[in-house]
């Protein structure tokens, strides 16, 4: 288990970018691994719907990112018709780590190597506070729905 000063390179382009935000570093770094929204939710001592799942699909071979609640099962055919998109496929391991480069568990909503588009469950801002994955299974950063959403300039969307 990385300490805080060792952490991933994955982690540290996750605090770099909440910090360029100006959302500020909340990464909290735990000894188990958290790769579920469950799990996270158990570690943290939190509702499981204020965990942000961040959710990789491929449209046409593009990435779109849905930040979901970790209660929601998210209804692809619905975002399609919202979105006006084609099929909109679960990612492959290998292309998620291609277009954030992060592993599927830990992906976050930012500090990818370039811009994904990004949908927000409007569901999450129920939350006064919500729990977000940090690049790595090992970690987990806190962040309102406001500065979520002006952080990944998401589209909010009713996803299930």
């Amino acid at each position: 288990m990385p300490k805080a000063t060792e952490t991933m390179p994955a982690v540290l382009s996750v605090k770099a970018a909440l910090t360029a935000s100006g959302a500020g570093d909340t990464v909290r770094i735990f000894q188990e691994k958290v790769p579920t929204a469950a799990a996270a939710a158990a570690v943290l001592g939190c509702d499981v719907a204020a965990i942000t799942n961040s959710l990789v699909f491929e449209v046409g071979g593009a990435p779109l990112l849905i930040l979901a609640s970790g209660a929601a099962k998210v209804d692809t055919g619905l975002v399609s018709r919202q979105l006006g998109l084609g099929k909109v496929r679960r990612a492959t391991a290998e292309f998620v780590v291609e277009h954030t480069g992060q592993e599927v568990g830990g992906v976050a909503p930012v500090g990818h190597p370039h811009k994904i588009r990004t949908i927000l469950d409007d569901s999450l801002k129920r939350h006064p506070l919500l729990w977000a994955g940090a690049g790595d299974h090992n970690s987990m950063f806190s962040i309102t729905y406001g500065e979520l959403l002006r952080i990944t300039a998401a589209e909010e969307l009713r996803v299930r």
